[in-house]
């Protein structure tokens, strides 16, 4: 089973490895991988050479001069900006700005070929234009779908009428372009809708076995949670060696924690789910149209704790009315902004640790390989035991 983990012998340093299966093939996959970089003009901001030492294949990096001006400690955030990319209008612009950040990676993304980092590229422009596009009706106990597309059951959760098209189906049931209207469910479920969706539109060109297979698994049974985790993304970085604070490759799936031990029992504020955009802007499920910057996302879930309110039955709720007025307030104000991001920016404690940490998580989730050949996602057998449901997911 192909792997991004490297050995623990042979630690990989960062940006972009192919590594192939006989050495022989290392002169072409330098010379695609030159190619590439070329066709996006990012020859000369790049280093491209042939790996040397027990793996055969290529690797690709910045050059330290362009990194230290553009994307200084790997901060990506300001790159698109710097270089005058338009990537909410240009295709072309975004996939550089995903290939630059991937290049500038302390960690290294390897692939089998050329053709499979082309996937991974293509999927992030996806999942970033869709994430653009979607927006939610905020609602933590309940969950609906189009129902000329969906069906629900209680042991299958939300399933795709057999006939109707995936990508279709989760185009609705996301962007209200498609639909007409907003549907209710979790910032959650919707990151892993969006994921799927970039998938399948690569999989209809790259791997339409695949494609076949992921529409059949979706008619069947829903792929959720942990279990969508471990099919789909493999997570980079780890509390022990987190990811900078500021290094975010658009596409990247994402958790802002709450770090307010009180606030983050509410349901539905425990902590935030979205996409990096790209050009320093993450999705806004709930204003589309509206995405966050890094210090605007920081500020809101900081002001979570003035939110919470207790109702006459004794439940606790948020106020978003005061969330709002206190964000507007501290942003207006740039030594209250400094403050609350000095304690925000900060790598997020372990899960059940309330203590100094921020919001800022020490990973990232990226979508694992898809080509024939080399793909590593295994779905769910369809008879399998029934997976955990929230009627909110």
């Amino acid at each position: 089973m192909p792997s991004y983990s490297q050995s623990p012998n042979h630690p990989a340093p960062g940006g972009i490895r192919i590594e192939v299966a006989d050495s022989r093939l290392t002169a072409a996959a330098q010379s695609a991988m030159e190619q590439t970089l070329s066709g996006l003009g990012l020859r000369a901001a790049s280093r491209c050479a042939a790996l040397t030492g027990p793996v055969a294949g290529v690797h690709a990096e910045l050059n330290p001069g362009f990194a230290a001006t553009y994307l200084p400690g790997h901060d990506t955030t300001g790159v698109a900006r710097a270089l005058s990319l338009r990537t909410d209008a240009n295709d072309a612009d975004l996939d550089r700005e995903i290939l630059l950040t991937m290049l500038a990676s302390p960690v290294a993304f390897t692939f089998p070929t050329v053709a499979e980092l082309a996937s991974a590229v293509r999927i992030r422009r996806h999942i970033v234009q869709a994430a653009s596009k979607t927006a939610l009706a905020f609602d933590t106990e309940h969950a609906e779908r189009p129902d000329d597309y969906w069906t629900y059951d209680e042991d299958r959760g939300f399933t795709v009428l057999p006939g109707r098209s995936l990508i279709d189906g989760l185009r609705k049931a996301t962007q209200p372009d498609a639909s007409g209207q907003l549907y209710s469910f979790s910032c959650y479920r919707a990151t892993e809708y969006v994921t799927v969706l970039g998938i399948a539109q690569e999989l209809h060109s790259a791997n339409p076995d695949l494609a076949r297979r992921l529409q059949r698994q979706w008619e069947t049974r829903a792929v959720m949670s942990g279990s969508f985790h471990e099919t789909f993304l493999h997570e980079y970085g780890s509390l022990a060696e987190p990811l900078p604070q500021r290094f975010y490759v658009p596409g990247d799936r994402l958790w802002f924690r709450n770090p307010d031990a009180e606030s983050s029992d509410i349901e539905g504020y425990e902590g935030s789910w979205v996409f990096y955009l790209g050009g320093g802007h993450f999705n806004n499920f709930w204003e589309r149209g509206v995405p966050y910057t890094l210090t605007s996302k920081c500020v809101e879930i900081y002001h979570w704790r003035d939110g919470v309110r207790t109702d006459a039955a004794g439940k606790r709720y948020m106020d978003e009315d005061v969330v709002k007025a206190r964000v507007h307030d501290t942003l207006a104000d740039p030594e209250a902004t400094a403050a609350i991001l000095a304690r925000m920016m900060r790598i997020r404690d372990p899960q059940g640790v309330y203590a100094e940490g921020g919001c800022i998580d020490a990973t990232r989730e990226r979508v694992r390989w898809v080509r024939p050949g080399h793909t590593d996602i295994v779905l769910p057998d369809f008879p399998g035991s029934a997976q955990p449901m929230s009627i909110a997911a």
